[in-house]
């Protein structure tokens, strides 16, 4: 007999057959079901996968059994001549023949009365959606008529080296405005990054969801500055007000509180105290303090020493200049933090430097976030550290700089909740901050929210590419999800040797490729020891070395590893969190939770 007719025989075609209109049928009835209950996609994605997988068993089984009436028999075990095969059969057709009935007043169910239904709900989505966007546009505009986005001025100077002026100028006045609090003002990194760009005002105030724009330009030449400013309404793209400033540059402070005068008059703004003015300080050091925040924004260790040199010639001629000594202060942090300088010199220069400055100036913001930052990655006193970040936040309440260390501070803390909440605002206010994005998808990994750090996380590196621990990061959260090969993929491309080490460690560890795991470990604590002893305390907790890893976490402590703040949240310390030792230590080392709930730190968002 050929196959065919075997085939046949056995029913094997009837039964692929009816299976396949009866999984049309079932599919049908659970797309209705599933959207009436508004039930996640992927229950439907894997009712599909199932009824496509079961389709090869059903077949083989037609091949392999029979039915008799004795039960379910191997077919080789049934006599051909007490065969009942063309009676299944019969039945198998009727079974077809009723569920192609059942289909077809399904069908036309679904397309004469279904669909008109749908048609009329989607109808009343629509109008409803619109209605409630009316009412959101509505409230946004309102809101909005008091928002501004300062654009770096344009840099008009036959010396093209002058931009810092300009650039900084700008920040300044942006600075002074944001200190209005019935004014929105958009942060600097988000309107900055239209700089050199030929987007219209209009685009730029609709992209920034501003009412108002303030643009202008500055010509530097010696001691004289031409400043040209001018406040433009987006709706119509007519110019409210406008002045050039043709003065010295000891002038430049009295010109800053013009403009904001100015601004507040025409937005009709209501100050519920005095209008906030630019702090004086000498013209020649306040030229070299805004090129040292210029190469200090480079992120770089060329970057970080020019601004200190660049910082210390402002402070030579004006050693009263607070904001002189704070932006020294973030310097010297700042090279501590990304292994620059050794960490107990350049904190120690730090400290001293924000000292200064609130010896000056007791009221700098600045030089309380320093001493908060201080505080909570050197000294490990969280206590310190929360009264710091408050007090920053009483004297600059619309500094998102301060609400972005804030929100590290929560985090280690294990306030995930609200160390996420923190970032979030910070993000929303500027999402074109590239170190904001790259926080706000650390406290999302620890918060365990893989799939919303990895978006975090790639929207940092889409801003700021190669940033430092995003690949490693974005590893972690794959680990976490328990996708080592993802894992291992993403931790390849990190761009620091130290972060890439690290997460190589814990990726070959999971795949189970434990000689490559050693190496990769080995390589760490052979070059970074000493900079990376928590680093690799915790790479050795997520491989199960509990002795090792508490070994490397007195190795911490002795090194005072800034990265110890962040022991309460670390997701890879989770394997040893239940080993006796872990709560005496973080107990000596101020961390357990009762003592990080005693420490009171709360952070209330603006409205």
């Amino acid at each position: 007999m050929s196959l065919f007719n075997e085939l046949k025989r056995r029913n094997v075609f009837k039964v692929a057959i009816a299976y396949v209109v009866m999984s049309w049928l079932v599919l049908q009835v659970a797309d209705v079901v599933l959207n009436h209950i508004t039930a996640p996609g992927w229950i439907f994605q894997v009712l599909m996968l199932f009824l496509a997988i079961g389709l090869p068993f059903a077949i083989f089984f037609a091949w392999a059994f029979e039915l008799t009436p004795e039960g379910l028999k191997r077919e080789s075990e049934v006599d051909r001549t007490q065969s009942i095969t063309p009676q299944t059969g019969k039945k198998l057709n009727l079974m077809i023949t009723v569920v192609l009935i059942l289909a077809l007043g399904y069908f036309a169910v679904d397309k004469f009365v279904l669909s008109s239904t749908r048609e009329q709900a989607a109808i009343e989505s629509a109008v409803n959606q619109a209605a409630s966007q009316a009412v959101t546009d509505k409230a946004a505009a309102a809101e909005s008529d008091n928002s501004i986005a300062v654009l770096p001025f344009v840099n008009m100077s036959d010396d093209k080296s002058n931009e810092y002026f300009s650039d900084g100028l700008s920040e300044e006045l942006l600075n002074l405005l944001a200190k209005i609090p019935q004014l929105r003002v958009i942060a600097r990194t988000s309107s900055f990054a239209y700089k050199g760009t030929t987007t219209k005002i209009a685009d730029v105030a609709r992209e920034l969801n501003v009412a108002h724009v303030l643009e202008g330009s500055v010509r530097k030449s010696g001691n004289r500055v031409r400043i040209t400013a001018q406040l433009i309404r987006a709706s119509d793209s007519s110019h409210l007000w406008s002045e050039t400033y043709d003065r010295s540059l000891d002038d430049v402070f009295a010109i800053q509180d013009e403009i904001s005068a100015a601004v507040v008059e025409q937005l009709k703004i209501t100050l519920l105290g005095a209008a906030p003015k630019a702090k004086e300080a000498n013209p020649a050091a306040y030229v070299l303090y805004l090129q040292a925040r210029q190469v200090q924004r480079q992120g770089t260790a060329e970057g970080f020493a020019q601004s200190i040199a660049l910082f210390q010639q402002a402070l030579a001629i004006a050693p009263d200049y607070a904001a002189a000594w704070a932006g020294l202060a973030e310097s010297y942090s700042r090279q501590a933090d990304k292994g620059l300088r050794p960490s107990a010199e350049a904190y120690t220069l730090a400290r001293e430097a924000a000292d200064k400055a609130l010896a000056i100036d007791p009221d700098s913001a600045a030089a309380h976030t320093q001493l908060g930052w201080i505080a909570m990655n050197y000294d490990g006193d969280l206590s310190a550290a929360a009264r710091h970040m408050e007090r920053a936040l009483q004297l600059d309440p619309a500094n998102l700089d301060i609400f972005l260390n804030a929100a590290d501070l929560t985090g280690n803390l294990g306030r995930m909740d609200e160390a996420v909440a923190l970032g979030e605002y910070v993000v929303s206010r500027d999402p074109v901050n590239a170190l904001g994005q790259y926080r706000l998808g650390i406290n999302y990994l620890w918060a365990r929210r893989p799939d919303e750090a990895m978006a975090s996380l790639r929207t940092a590196l889409s801003l700021s590419p190669g940033r430092i621990g995003a690949q490693s990061a974005i590893g972690d959260a794959l680990l976490l999800q328990g996708k080592p090969d993802a894992a291992l993929a993403a931790i390849q491309q990190e761009a620091a040797a130290d972060w890439r080490l690290m997460g190589l460690a814990m990726a070959y560890h999971a795949l189970g490729r434990t000689a490559e795991s050693d190496a990769a470990l080995a390589e760490a604590i052979d070059k970074y020891e000493k900079g990376s002893s928590y680093n690799i305390a915790y790479v050795l907790a997520y491989r199960g070395e509990a002795d090792r890893a508490f070994e490397w976490l007195n190795k911490a402590v002795q090194y005072k590893d800034s990265g110890l703040s962040q022991i309460p949240t670390q997701i890879e310390f989770t394997n040893i969190q239940n080993d006796p030792r872990w709560l005496p230590f973080l107990e000596s080392i101020g961390k357990s939770p009762a003592q990080l709930d005693a420490i009171k730190f709360k952070v209330t968002l603006p409205k």
